[in-house]
């Protein structure tokens, strides 16, 4: 009655051992650097709407951030320190 239980064993071990092994064998997913595509961006000073969405979604990956060619809104701290600039004067 042992014996069986024991090749059912030995299978299951051989099984596990080459399941991991192709696992090992296989790539390990994406190869991709995201800094090398964030690196190279280079932008003209009179870029054109294309390049500067080229740029844009360049800066973003690999990130799901929505691309944005805008400059950012005024934050509230820099809003303050423009006041009270202008106060100042």
């Amino acid at each position: 009655m042992a014996l069986p239980l024991i090749k059912l064993g030995l299978a299951a071990a051989a099984g596990y051992y080459f399941y991991n092994q192709y696992r090992k064998s296989r790539s390990p997913g994406s190869t991709t650097n995201a800094s090398d595509a964030v690196d190279d961006i280079k932008l003209r000073s009179n870029a054109t709407m294309d390049e500067k969405l080229d740029a844009g979604v360049k800066e973003t990956f690999p990130a799901s951030d929505p691309v944005s060619i805008a400059q950012p809104s005024e934050t509230a701290y820099e809003r303050e320190q423009r006041l009270k600039r202008r106060r100042s004067r």
